[in-house]
């Protein structure tokens, strides 16, 4: 089957994508192969949501964000500039989840509580990571591969495994940080200084 990319108020959607028409897309951004966005969602400029994305409704994503292939986020999940979220990444949103009540009948929406996920400025999350509900991770922090965020993330903070704990920071270029003077880290490849108040940070690997 031959595909096509549609161009409509400046965003592109390729035609296997499902995009709501009360979902809200900001200029510049790209939808591809068989992602879904759903109503009330806001995704803002120059994204890109790779294939296979699912945006539940009411998702906040902002401007210049990455979602790559299979990444899930649900509702009520806000993704500040500049976000990126690896491959298969899953942001959840329920923490005690059950199909049934208790009577054994099957619940309905209103019988469950939705707790958010929200990530800050700059942050990445690796390839297959999972964020489990009301975690908020921090202006560029980055979350290893395969980790099992249960906890906040502070900003700066590098995070992983399961569970994900602090094993360091970060700099916004990529490149973990170097304790320098005081609460001042810097980074050994860009030279850049970055000040940081001081979480527990865990040395076992």
């Amino acid at each position: 089957m031959l595909w096509s990319i549609t161009v409509r108020d400046e965003v592109s959607i390729h035609d296997s994508a499902d995009v709501s028409p009360e979902a809200i897309l900001g200029p510049g951004t790209s939808v591809w192969h068989q992602a879904q966005i759903r109503e009330g969602a806001q995704v803002g400029a120059n994204c890109i949501i790779g294939k296979g994305v699912y945006i539940d409704f009411d998702v906040t994503i902002g401007a210049n964000c990455k979602l790559q292939n299979g990444v899930y986020v649900y509702h009520p999940a806000t993704l500040e500039d500049g976000v990126f979220l690896g491959p298969g990444v899953i942001v959840t949103n329920d923490k005690r989840p059950r199909a049934i009540t208790p009577e054994g009948q099957l619940k309905s929406n209103a019988e469950w509580l939705a707790e958010p996920v929200h990530i800050s400025y700059g942050a990445a999350v690796g390839a297959g990571a999972i964020l489990l509900p009301g975690v908020h991770v921090g202006r560029w922090a980055l979350i290893g591969a395969g980790s099992l965020v249960s906890k906040d993330v502070p900003g700066y903070g590098l995070v992983f495994g399961n569970p994900a704990r602090l094993r360091g920071y970060t700099c916004p270029c990529g490149h973990r940080l170097m304790k320098d003077r005081g609460a001042i880290y810097v980074c050994p490849t860009c030279q850049e200084k970055v000040e940081i108040k001081e979480h527990l940070v865990d040395t076992h690997s």
